[in-house]
C-alpha cells in the first residue's frame, strides 16, 4: 500500500478511530524502542534514530545534559524540530544549563511537515554558546538554525548522511 492510499483510508476514520489508532502507533513506537515518552514522538524518534544510526549509547530519559555517548565518551545532545511551512523559524527546544558543557556536541535534525529530514547538523558545543541566546521565560538558552549557523566551516552537515542511514534503520526495525 503506498502513501496515498493509506491517507484516503485515514481519511475515512472519524476523530475517535483516529485517536485510537495514534495511540497504538505511540505504544508500537514504545515497544520497538523507537520512542520512550508518550510527548510528541518526533523528539523521541530523533534521539533513536540518531542513536542507531551513529551507534550511540542512549542514555536514561533521566539523564541531564545528554542525550546520548559515543563510543569514544562523546556526549551528544540531540534536538529535533518539524516545521510546517517554510516560513516557520527553525528554533530547537530550550538548551538547559548551556554553561555547565554537558555536552560535547549538538546534533540538530529538521524535518518538514512529512516528518522527512530537511536538514541535519552536527554543531559543537562552543559554537552553540556564540549563536544562541538566553529566554528568561524558559530559563534556558534558545538556538535557531540560521544561514550564520549552517555555514560555518565549525559546523558539519550530515544531512545526506542521516537520510542514507534513516533508511537502513527503519528497514532493520521491520524485520
Amino acid at each position: 500500500m503506498d502513501d496515498n492510499e493509506l491517507f484516503e483510508k485515514l481519511f475515512k476514520l472519524n476523530n475517535k478511530q483516529l485517536l485510537k489508532l495514534y495511540t497504538r502507533i505511540i505504544i508500537t513506537l514504545e515497544v520497538r524502542d523507537v520512542v520512550r515518552t508518550q510527548n510528541n514522538p518526533i523528539g523521541d524518534y530523533t534521539e533513536w534514530l540518531v542513536s542507531k544510526a551513529y551507534d550511540y549509547k542512549l542514555e536514561t530519559n533521566s539523564k541531564a545534559g545528554y542525550d546520548a555517548i559515543s563510543k569514544d565518551g562523546i556526549k551528544i545532545q540531540i534536538k529535533a524540530r518539524k516545521i510546517i511551512s517554510s516560513n516557520d523559524p527553525k528554533q530547537l527546544s530550550a538548551i538547559r544549563n548551556l554553561d555547565k558543557n554537558d555536552f560535547d556536541i549538538l546534533i540538530a535534525v529538521i524535518y518538514n511537515k512529512n516528518c522527512e529530514i530537511i536538514e541535519a547538523l552536527s554543531i559543537p558545543h562552543n559554537i552553540i554558546k556564540e549563536y544562541a541566546g538566553y529566554s528568561n521565560h524558559v530559563n534556558s538558552s534558545i538556538l535557531t538554525i540560521t544561514d550564520k549557523i549552517r555555514y560555518d566551516d565549525r559546523v558539519k552537515n550530515i544531512t545526506k548522511e542521516l537520510i542514507e542511514k534513516e533508511i537502513i534503520v527503519n528497514a532493520q526495525t521491520c524485520t
